[in-house]
Order: structure tokens, then C-alpha cells, then sequence
């Protein structure tokens, strides 16, 4: 997906790939990618001025309910990768994020994905997304980077 089809606003967040999130072969173990998604809407979400652990204050919890993700090009120990990160859908009592991971210059796209969540309330009830959830994305400067 080019930069131009992506939802908007976005934002990326540049990753080095530790020693540890890879296998024998030095590249970086398929499961490793969730994280590095995890890492990234935890990002998007903070840079709206809120952080999750706030929204779970709030009374709103966002389990993961569907995940994908296409592997492209295999990223390997100590490379710097850029994951783009956006709300691409927002449903009545759910949100989907959108991935792209890409090598540090952003010009080859190594991994694909999203991740769809429910709004739940404490208990797992399924619960109407919040308006002051929806306006998260008001507040994120498109195409800021982010370094952890």
C-alpha cells in the first residue's frame, strides 16, 4: 500500500530489531511483528495525548479480536524498520488498525497488517466506542515520527 492510499492521520514509529525478537537465522521471528504493531498503536495512542492505560481508566478496554499479517521481506538483527500506524475503521463498538512496516529509508515494505478490537467494558461486555475515543485521531499530527 503506498503512502497515498493509507488511512490518515498516521504516524510512524522507527524500531531497532533486537537480538532477542529474532531466530537462529538472524531474522526476526514471525510472532515479533505483533509486538512491534502493539508498540505502535500504544504510540499512535500516546501521541493523541492519551495512553492506554488512561482509556482503561476511562472504563475501556480494546482486546484484540482479529489480527492479520502478510510477510514480505524478512527484517534481521539491528535493523532500523519503520512501522506506519492508523485507524483505518471505526465501528460501532469496535476500531481496526492498519500496519506497514518498512525498511529505515521507507522504501521497501517488509510486513502488512491490522488489528481489529473491540470496545469492552471491565467484565468483557461488548460497549459502544466513546465519542472521546473517535476524537483520538484529532489530535495526531499526520506523519510524525516517533522513536521508542
Amino acid at each position: 500500500m503506498s503512502a497515498a492510499n493509507f488511512p490518515a492521520p498516521s504516524i510512524w514509529v522507527a524500531h531497532r530489531i533486537s537480538y532477542g525478537e529474532t531466530d537462529a537465522m538472524g531474522i526476526v521471528y514471525y510472532a515479533e511483528y505483533l509486538h512491534i504493531f502493539e508498540r505502535a498503536r500504544d504510540a499512535y495512542i500516546r501521541v493523541s495525548g492519551f495512553s492506554y492505560r488512561e482509556v482503561e481508566e476511562k472504563g475501556i478496554y480494546l482486546p484484540v479480536r482479529e489480527v492479520q499479517c502478510r510477510y514480505r521481506s524478512p527484517a534481521r538483527f539491528d535493523d532500523i524498520v519503520h512501522c506506519h500506524v492508523a485507524i483505518a475503521e471505526w465501528g460501532r463498538a469496535s476500531l481496526t488498525f492498519q500496519y506497514e512496516l518498512t525498511n529505515e529509508t521507507r522504501d521497501k515494505v517488509l510486513v502488512t497488517g491490522m488489528t481489529q478490537h473491540a470496545s469492552a467494558d471491565k467484565t468483557g461486555r461488548p460497549v459502544r466506542m466513546p465519542d472521546w475515543l473517535k476524537a483520538i485521531s484529532d489530535h495526531i499530527p499526520h506523519d510524525m515520527l516517533v522513536e521508542l
